[in-house]
């Protein structure tokens, strides 16, 4: 066996120091990297969250006032509106709006996206939720 004197443990200490600052270069970076992609996805997740709950509603507040408006008509054609209006608030009624994790969320939500253009289209109103958001921004109140 043989005895590693002074001079090697120095040498050693030099040579590896590169590896040394490597590894311990990336497991900070990775921490870092780590702790802003927390950062971000809690962003975006807010940010996207606050979206869909801004259509969902809209989606809400839009069959309501059809309902509204629709009740009291002796309308052939009200009454099949009607049933379209508020097959769109059942719908909505379903919606997962507690579980943040929901796995169906996007097809739920194309469902009611579809539904509502089919009740646009019983009405004869513009289709794009954009364009209603779009034209509030000019209001004063």
């Amino acid at each position: 066996m043989t005895l590693l004197s002074p001079s090697d443990d120095l040498f050693d200490s030099i040579l590896m120091a590169d590896d040394r600052f490597h590894v311990e270069g990336y497991r900070e970076g990775f921490e870092e990297g780590t702790r802003q992609g927390m950062i971000e996805g809690r962003n975006h997740g807010r940010l996207h969250g606050a979206k869909l709950s801004a259509e969902v509603s809209f989606y809400h507040g839009f069959a309501l006032t059809w309902k509204c408006l629709l009740q009291n008509s002796e309308d052939v054609k009200a009454r099949k509106r009607l049933k379209a209006v508020e097959s769109l608030a059942g719908l909505i009624q379903k919606f997962p709006y507690e579980d943040p994790q929901y796995e169906n969320l996007q097809e739920d939500m194309e469902r009611v996206r579809a539904k509502f253009r089919q009740v646009c289209s019983l009405l004869n109103v513009a289709v794009d939720f954009r364009e209603y958001i779009s034209g509030s921004a000019g209001m004063s109140f």
